[in-house]
């Protein structure tokens, strides 16, 4: 290890070179699915694509980058020049997630050295496809989902493609959007660049390139310490699902290792619920975070224990023409299920189940004033798991979801011209013995001129999950109350047709509960 001190230093600085590609990003963009939901995510990697810093964001978004960053050094490999800048958002080529989330990565050079690698990932509102919003629930193909960037320079050697930004703005609905947050995402990475630039001025690129390594070695030993402290042997979990397929998986926890199997996975989904290897693998990492050590930014040296087993043709390894829209709730389902695995395997060490959905919503529409098109783009707050000494938190996002935040009322109201009703929590039911779940949410929108509704969601069917003993946790819903007084009920839609005066009301579940001490 090198100077303890410059290392930190150095370290410190890294990690504010993330920070403020979050800021640049959150204080520049045009939609408000990144500016106040901040669905977003920024990371710094080595030259050779290992994650060096995560910044502020979705922590399902943070594993993305690194594995965009590899990928693009094994397409571009030499040709890659100091001001290049890479674009892609498909999960076959780098992508990972789904098509609206799109990753801008730039190389930093410094005398004529990569010496690391700046990205970001951010959800755009429309990146074309069958229906607004591009999140079609109904698409049984990737082809239908939007417009599909393998991994293409958008700036060569500093120099704008054209063409590139014609292509984006010509295969979305809403242009001026999409060319603004792209615009958002290019200046989060120069400042960012920038920043790291100045570092290797001032400190030496070698005395840098020390203390990443410095830093990928604690993240590996604090990783190690909190792997010391689970329980060993082999655990495996049969968990139903809202379609009727139960999910067979394995966590294998040795002194020096922890393994996920998820081969037993069901074949991939012929809907829009599939999810890259690479998305599995960050569900896995997301989770061995928790457990292990929390508290401390992400590096490559944090998940150095770590091993995951996927089987080709699932719906943790899907094909390359499979549809991911709603990747996000097979994720989220991936990482609630080992959670709860690990809770019956080890009882007290973790709290209940959470609503356990991202609960995606999508209305989108003209503005009934302007007249301007618009697509809200929302995750949904919902109850969290109770443990044995409290009860559960309200009305939080979800663990894939992580530092996010609902969109205030004043300015969808103003940005998409509909009303927003009702936001307030539900009741949980209280049982004696138990410690109860956190409330969900109840949210009812009224339109003001037509729309179109897209939305996702699990635990339609299957209740959250409680501890032995302890009653089950809540549903989550969603319905539209029509013109004429009728209710519909729906958990999978997409392009519901919405006329004004009609209302749309979610409800997110409360969380699982315990038994008190």
């Amino acid at each position: 290890m090198s100077d303890p001190f410059t290392s930190s230093v150095l370290q410190s600085g890294l990690d504010t070179a993330a920070d403020e590609m979050f800021e640049v990003l959150r204080k520049t963009a045009m939609s408000p699915i990144i500016y106040e939901v901040l669905d977003v995510g920024t990371g710094v990697t080595d030259g050779d694509g290992e994650l060096v810093s995560s910044g502020a964001g979705i922590p399902s978004f943070i594993g993305v980058l690194d594995k965009t960053v590899k990928a693009i050094i094994a397409k571009e490999g030499d040709s890659i020049a100091e001001g290049d800048v890479f674009l892609t958002n498909d999960p076959n080529t780098g992508g990972v997630t789904h098509l609206n989330d799109v990753v801008v990565a730039e190389p930093v050079f410094h005398n004529g050295s990569r010496v690391a690698w700046v990205a970001s990932i951010a959800h755009w509102g429309d990146i074309g496809g069958k229906t607004p919003g591009s999140m079609a629930a109904d698409a049984t193909e990737i082809f239908a989902e939007g417009l599909r960037l393998p991994i293409i320079r958008l700036f060569t050697k500093g120099q704008r493609s054209e063409a590139v930004f014609d292509i984006i703005r010509t295969n979305s609905r809403l242009p001026d959007f999409v060319t603004g947050d792209l615009w958002a995402q290019v200046s989060a990475g120069r400042r960012a660049a920038l920043l790291i630039r100045r570092l290797c001025d001032r400190y030496g690129a070698d005395t840098m390139q020390s203390a990443i390594l410095d830093a990928r070695q604690i993240g590996e030993a604090r990783a190690r310490t909190g792997l010391a402290k689970l329980p060993k042997g082999t655990f495996r979990i049969q968990e139903p699902q809202d379609n009727g397929e139960v999910w067979d998986i394995g966590i294998e926890i040795t002194d020096s290792q922890i393994s996920f199997d998820l081969t037993q996975a069901p074949t991939q989904s012929g809907g829009p619920h599939n999810t890259s290897r690479d998305g599995a693998a960050i569900a896995c990492q997301m989770f061995f975070k928790a457990l292990t050590d929390p508290e401390r930014f992400a590096n490559a040296g944090s998940f150095a224990p770590l091993e995951v087993h996927t089987k080709p043709g699932t719906i943790f390894e899907a094909g390359p023409t499979a549809a991911h829209a709603y990747y996000f709730e097979t994720r989220i389902r991936l990482f609630d299920t080992l959670w709860h695995c690990m809770a019956k395997a080890a009882p007290g060490l973790l709290p209940a189940g959470h609503f356990g959905t991202i609960f995606g919503t999508v209305i989108a529409g003209a503005h009934p004033e302007t007249g301007r098109n618009y697509a809200m783009v929302e995750p949904q707050m919902g109850g969290w798991g109770a443990t044995r000494d409290r009860p559960g938190t309200n009305a939080m996002y979800s663990t894939s979801h992580g530092d996010t935040f609902n969109c205030p009322i004043e300015i969808a109201e103003a940005r998409y011209g509909f009303e927003v009703v009702e936001k307030s929590l539900n009741v949980a039911p209280v049982f004696p013995g138990e410690h109860t779940g956190g409330h969900g949410v109840t949210i009812r929108y009224r339109m003001n001129a037509p729309a179109t509704v897209s939305s996702g969601f699990s635990h339609a069917k299957v209740p959250v999950w409680s501890e032995p003993g302890a009653g089950d946790g809540g549903l989550n819903s969603f319905a539209v109350q029509r013109q004429n007084g009728e209710i519909e009920n729906h958990s999978i839609i997409s392009g519901l047709k919405i006329v004004e005066g009609e209302e749309i009301e979610i409800r997110s579940a409360f969380g699982g509960s315990a038994r008190c001490l």
